[in-house]
């Protein structure tokens, strides 16, 4: 056993004891087997169990013994990184504690219980006679993480299916696309696999105010409200040596482009391997995912949360305004916006800091998106509270509210620049708020637990209690405009949609209608150019509804900026005479052809060689070229794969044989990753039940 040197004071360390952390018994029972069986890890406020065999003669039937935990770089009882626990003669769940569960004369047995609300991360534990105080026995280190089977632990679930799901599963699904076309994609989380752990608590450990004064800091380290703050900031590397750099243009060639990653795994390698350096990069969806990798690993019940038409209200007036010249471009005055889609992540904790009633789920993003208390994060905000609107309580609801509740407003913009109001609209934001269903892969939707019904009194209160801004009404408008899109509609095939214009008056109406169509990156920046612009002078009859069909085909609109194919299509209609004009968009995603996997063993075995087969179709008139498959899954491939193959024809069906070994039993997720010249990170997952030899 290494001498380890006791912090701050010059008690003797004596050797003469051989210990057994029971690592394979106690890992089991404290669900981090998965993690590790070489090592001791162990969840708040649940026993564990030791053996101390004494080679120096010493009588354990008659001593008196105390119990030293000890964490962090000088740890001290003042600021709860040192515990002294004499052992008593039963076990006190509500704080640190030991007993003798049984002694020999040179044998030991003991039961210790970590306190519920113990520091997370590494301690230290020493065994101390009572009556000498300069003799201690050196008994090893373990890691404590939070523990949701506990009641007494902040982050306590009760819920076997969910606490399987938001702790214990290592693959999810996250939503993207938008709020017209709903696309997910599998995520390899990998909590379990074991260097992970050590790089988790180092993410804690490379904070800016740890580095500064780690005694301070580690005061609070037990509370989970202020780890998953902590986790928010530093998922993102604006102010300090965090994981990953957003970005969300190109170019991306001195780094990775974020549609690429499968997931946590190798970007927290990448990011241990090289110095703490940020890694290149990330945008919301993976910024989530890792988060959620590093939470549910630390024990905290996490689910990542995706919220279609998410509203980036940067002035915090609850409205988000857009602004278009005549040719429908926007006039770039506006610093709001509306992404297709945004991802955090929810997680599940009391939250003793505030009044009662708002302990459950909290919203935490790691995005950086706004500062808050000058760094880049954002929550944990009661979801509760955004219900509410009750934006004066911690932390960052106001913006997580107008996120699914603001108000969106467009303007017109004149060549003399004079505006004019087209539209309010008060339910443009907030849809179809989504995350994966607890034990399966379909998709749960929970927009009712962040809002009211669209349109409802509830709502309408809500918005008005957390909203100090005036009023907006509009004027009466004698013209209607609504936009149909033809769904689904496949990357490489022709866009088909009609514009309904409607007369509300008993008059006939001369009117200019525009129609015009952008490519679109899914954080609402649209390319400058647009792939389509029409104009058509019509006459509508009294009480009218015309349909007047548009089209905008492959070779208008080409290949996409990102890989969720996105298009952005906008209409106005002005009364000639009047020049009442009225607007109408609508974002919609096309659909990449899928990936096929299929395995071709007859059983699948640990350490035995698996085969699969990945097929996929051309759906473009052009041949692919520069083609590469990249495969994924904890505990079926180390890291990642990658192979690459030939071009495929038009319309041709490509497969292609892939061999690894896994190396964990259990159910696992084989993730795969397509991309070509024409075509970025095409997904495709399998679910593998791996069997024990």
């Amino acid at each position: 056993m290494d001498e380890v040197a006791c912090s701050g004071d010059s008690a003797r360390f004596t050797e003469k004891c051989q210990v057994d952390l029971q690592y394979e018994k106690n890992n089991k029972e404290h669900r981090t087997s998965e993690i590790s069986t070489k090592r001791l890890i162990v969840r708040r406020g649940q026993t564990f169990h030791i053996k101390v065999t004494f080679t120096d003669g010493f009588n354990p039937e008659k001593a008196k013994f105390k119990l030293i935990f000890e964490t962090g770089p000088q740890p001290k009882k003042s600021n709860g990184t040192k515990e002294e626990v004499l052992i008593t003669k039963s076990i006190n769940v509500k704080r640190w504690s030991g007993i003798i569960s049984s002694s020999t004369s040179s044998e030991l047995c003991l039961t210790i219980s970590p306190s519920p609300k113990a520091k997370i991360g590494y301690h230290r534990l020493t065994l101390q006679h009572s009556y000498d105080q300069d003799v201690k026995y050196y008994l090893g280190n373990f890691v404590v993480l939070f523990n949701p089977w506990c009641s007494e632990d902040e982050v306590f679930l009760n819920s076997d299916p969910q606490r399987d799901e938001y702790v214990m599963n290592e693959t999810g699904m996250i939503y993207v696309g938008s709020s017209y076309s709903i696309n997910d994609i599998s995520w390899n989380f990998g909590q379990f696999e074991e260097d992970i752990l050590d790089i988790c608590l180092k993410v804690l450990d490379n904070a800016p105010k740890y580095l500064k004064n780690p005694n301070k800091e580690l005061r609070r380290r037990g509370f989970p409200v202020h780890i998953a703050r902590l986790v928010s900031t530093m998922v993102n590397c604006n102010d300090d040596n965090g994981i990953l750099f957003g970005r969300w243009g190109s170019p991306y060639t001195d780094g990775v482009y974020p549609g690429k990653w499968n997931g946590s795994v190798a970007i927290l390698r990448k990011w241990n391997n090289s110095g703490c350096e940020a890694v290149r990069y990330g945008q919301c969806w993976v910024f989530a995912a890792v988060a959620c990798t590093v939470l549910r690993c630390l024990g905290i019940p996490t689910r990542v949360v995706t919220n279609f038409d998410s509203a980036h209200d940067t002035d915090a007036n609850l409205t988000i305004d857009e602004y278009y010249n005549v040719e429908g471009d926007s006039t770039g005055e506006a610093y709001d916006s509306i992404w297709n889609f945004h991802v955090w992540v929810e997680c599940w904790m009391a939250r003793n800091d505030l009044n009662s009633g708002y302990d459950g789920w909290q919203a935490v993003d790691a995005t950086p998106q706004e500062e808050s208390d000058g760094i880049f994060c954002c929550g944990p905000a009661p979801v509760q509270a955004i219900k509410e609107g009750e934006v004066d309580m911690n932390y960052d609801i106001p913006f997580v509210f107008a996120e699914v509740n603001a108000h969106c407003v467009d303007w017109l913009v004149f060549k003399d620049g004079e505006k004019m109001k087209m539209n309010i609209y008060e339910s443009r934001v907030g849809h179809y708020i989504s995350t994966k269903r607890c034990g399966s892969n379909e998709r749960e939707d929970i927009t009712s637990n962040y809002k009211y019904p669209d349109g409802s009194i509830q709502e309408a209160d809500v918005f008005a209690r957390a909203s100090m801004i005036q009023n907006l009404p509009m004027p009466e408008k004698t013209l209607g405009l609504s936009m149909i899109a033809q769904q689904p509609t496949y990357n490489g095939k022709t866009v088909v949609v009609s514009m309904i214009v409607s007369n509300k008056t008993s008059e006939q109406k001369v009117c200019n209608l525009k129609f015009w169509a952008k490519k679109r990156k899914y954080n609402g920046v649209s390319e400058k150019q647009c792939v389509k612009k029409q104009k058509k002078e019509i006459t509508i009859a009294p009480n009218e509804d015309k349909e007047i069909p548009f089209e905008v085909n492959f070779q208008e609109y080409g290949l996409f900026p990102d890989m969720y194919n996105l298009m952005k299509l906008i209409s106005v209609v002005t009364d000639v005479s009047t020049k009442e004009s009225l607007s109408a968009i609508k974002d919609i995603a096309l659909i990449n052809p899928p990936l096929t996997i299929k395995i071709l063993n007859y059983s699948v075995v640990v350490n035995e060689i698996l085969t699969v087969e990945v097929s996929f179709q051309n759906t473009f008139p052009d041949v692919l070229k520069n083609c590469v498959l990249t495969l994924e899954g904890a505990g079926l491939i180390e890291d990642e794969k990658e192979i690459k193959f030939s071009n495929i024809a038009a319309n041709q069906v490509s497969k292609v044989k892939c061999d690894f070994v896994p190396y964990k039993s259990g159910l696992k997720k084989l993730l795969v990753d397509f991309d070509c010249d024409k075509l970025q990170n095409v997904k495709g997952s399998l679910n593998i039940t791996v069997q024990d030899k």
